[in-house]
């Protein structure tokens, strides 16, 4: 199953402070829950931008039984985390994906690890990078996560995204999309003399651009080309190439 992903970023004039422009580079991915068991994806995007919203709180994605919704770039700042700015806080180096508790929980949660999979998958992450709002500030979210207490539902989710990981990772490893691949991974004198023809700041951001192309398509040769030019991004700057 494929998730319907929407961009639909607030504007950078959003009051209080919720899209602060604050540049990040993501270490890890934060799973939160709305508390709002009668609000969609939708209502929660209208609501960052609602004049009677006052609260500085924003995150990056919004995901329900329909669709998630990208409202924040993903390498910029949402304030989700409850733990401050400094620079290690999850604030400044997390991903923050809101799943909302309204309509079919069940088919919200497959969307959640359709969609975290994706993205640890296209990161070259896995499963350790996943933290709950809980672990930054002690904030008993995601709630519905921990109904019993123990936070079953949380070692759950993570264990079905981790199997998800697994099977986009087969399925790339066993699919050829592109007959000319070899020719092209064989054309890399310089990368194979060493030489650098890219900063490796400059490779970043191109590399989260095709990122958000990644993640608003469904088309499979079209995600794994966006693949594969990221690694030639990597490589163009004396990174290493991620393999699936």
């Amino acid at each position: 199953m494929e998730v319907d992903y929407h961009i639909d970023h607030i504007p950078k004039t959003t009051a209080n402070n919720r899209r602060p422009g604050i540049r990040l580079d993501a270490t890890t991915i934060t799973i939160h829950s709305t508390g709002n068991p009668s609000s969609t994806a939708r209502n929660e995007r209208a609501w960052l931008t609602n004049p009677a919203n006052t609260r500085t709180a924003s995150f990056h994605i919004v995901i329900d039984d329909k669709e998630a919704i990208e409202v924040i770039p993903l390498n910029e700042v949402a304030w989700h985390a409850g733990d401050g700015s400094g620079t290690a806080s999850g604030n400044r180096t997390s991903i923050a994906i809101e799943l909302c508790e309204s309509g079919n929980q069940e088919q919200t949660i497959s969307n959640a690890v359709e969609l975290v999979a994706e993205l640890l998958l296209e990161r070259g992450w896995s499963t350790d990078r996943l933290r709950r709002h809980f672990d930054w500030s002690g904030k008993n979210c995601p709630r519905l996560m921990n109904t019993d207490g123990r936070w079953s539902g949380w070692h759950a989710f993570v264990a079905q995204v981790a199997a998800k990981l697994r099977e986009l990772q087969a399925d790339e490893d066993d699919d050829e999309p592109f007959p000319d691949d070899d020719e092209q991974e064989g054309d890399h004198s310089d990368d194979e003399n060493g030489g650098i023809t890219m900063t490796v700041e400059d490779a970043n951001k191109i590399i989260r651009f095709l990122s958000a192309a990644y993640m608003a398509t469904n088309n499979k040769a079209a995600r794994k080309e966006f693949n594969r030019l990221a690694n030639e991004l990597r490589k163009a700057s004396g990174q290493d190439p991620i393999v699936g």
